[in-house]
């Protein structure tokens, strides 16, 4: 063996140990556990600033979220190992049809898949107008 040879080989064995040093890395990056309404409370906060929460229902699996915002319908839910926001009117929310524990709710949205929402009921009996 020759000495470009081996340096070849010790260059392609570091590569390989920065390239599985960062998978293991990028790997810890996983959220912090399910849903809780202290969270979805800042992750509706961050993305609508300006809208006041006026209820929050959490998905029985902690793995999505409703609230009330006017007449709009702010929705949280998993996708992959974060979260995503949309908004619906209030309406379409309350339309949508409580079957086997859940309601799903289409958000129209390449980027996201339904949300589907597991409640104990819908729609809730603590709804204030």
């Amino acid at each position: 063996m020759d000495d470009p040879f081996l340096e070849q080989i010790v260059w392609s064995g570091l590569a390989f140990i920065v390239l599985v040093g960062a998978a293991t890395w990028a790997s810890l990056c996983k959220p912090t556990g399910p849903l809780n309404e202290l969270r979805a409370r800042g992750l509706l906060a961050e993305a609508f600033p300006h809208r006041t929460v006026e209820s929050v229902w959490l998905g029985a699996d902690g793995k999505a979220a409703l609230a009330k915002s006017g007449a709009l319908a702010l929705i949280v839910c998993a996708v992959g190992e974060g979260f995503v926001v949309r908004q619906i009117p209030w309406a379409q929310a309350l339309s949508r049809s409580f079957r086997s524990g859940s309601i799903k709710i289409d958000l129209s949205d390449d980027a996201a898949p339904p949300a589907l929402i597991s409640l104990i009921a819908w729609p809730p009996k603590n709804l204030a107008a």
